[in-house]
């Protein structure tokens, strides 16, 4: 037993090291495949060159998709986190029957399929009579995004000292104005990790995009039809590699805005910890 224990340490520090190079090595190739001479994704390299960098501000439907995804995006992240900012503070701040069904209610995205996720919201948005464009995958990306929202700002609401709200309020300012003045800046990390993550999440979302879009593609969708085409190949790579490279910078201020956070209010619990 003492000879188990001995070694167990080693053994898990080994397995997590094979599982994080099953789960990363095939998005290593990505950046390494960009920068080839050839079309062909294989090794060894036929050269070295940026040349498929370059082309990418030279198509205009890449440009058009580009600027369809950040609307999306800074959309869909302004309405997810306001959404999640009253749904965090209701159930940390408030207790009434139904609060954890209402949570679970809340959270069931993260679990649901997300094509039958999709499916339904196409559904939903035939029968309500409106055209599918931009909008409706607003609508969708908010749905998806709000869970991410809502565990980010629970961490940042769940250990804040209700005291403040108190003595704000025995100082004669009101519950909006405490929320507003006292509350909110507390939370700010929170709120910024929110809007990042729920971007990100949205930049790179495809399943409900590729169901709700209309005639107005975003990235994902446009990378997914380029890949019909083998010439097309080498430029997906590249914006492959420049999208990883700006979900991996956002992800990580996320996560360091979501420590100072939960730094701020006592509190260590959330979607990263």
């Amino acid at each position: 037993m003492t000879a188990i224990r001995r070694y167990l340490p080693s053994w898990l520090s080994s397995y997590a090291a094979l599982y994080i190079l099953f789960l990363y090595l095939p998005v290593i190739f990505l950046p390494i495949f960009s920068i080839n001479t050839a079309a062909t994704p294989k090794f060894p390299l036929s050269g070295v060159t940026l040349h498929w960098y370059e082309d990418l501000p030279r198509t205009p439907a890449l440009i058009d998709a580009t600027w369809n995804s950040l609307l999306v995006g800074v959309s869909a992240s302004i309405l997810s986190t306001v959404l999640g900012i009253l749904a965090a503070r209701s159930i940390t701040r408030y207790r009434y029957p139904g609060r954890r069904t209402i949570n679970g209610l809340i959270m069931a995205p993260l679990v649901l399929p997300e094509v039958i996720v999709a499916i339904s919201m196409l559904l939903v948005m035939l029968q309500l009579g409106l055209s599918l464009s931009l909008f409706t995958v607003v609508l969708g990306h908010v749905l998806v995004c709000i869970p991410y929202s809502m565990t980010v700002l629970t961490s940042g609401f769940e250990g804040f000292d209700r005291s403040l709200d108190e003595a704000s309020a025995d100082l004669g300012e009101s519950a909006f104005g405490t929320f507003r003045r006292v509350t909110l800046p507390m939370v700010a990390p929170a709120i910024i990790s929110s809007l990042l993550v729920c971007f990100t999440i949205s930049l790179d979302e495809f399943i409900i995009a590729f169901f709700l879009t209309g005639t107005e593609a975003t990235l994902p969708i446009y990378i997914w039809g380029q890949l019909r085409f083998a010439a097309k190949l080498p430029g997906v790579l590249a914006l492959g590699t420049l999208l990883l490279f700006a979900s991996f910078v956002l992800m990580t201020v996320a996560e360091i805005l979501r420590r100072r956070a939960a730094r701020r209010t006592q509190n260590e619990g959330g979607l990263y910890a």
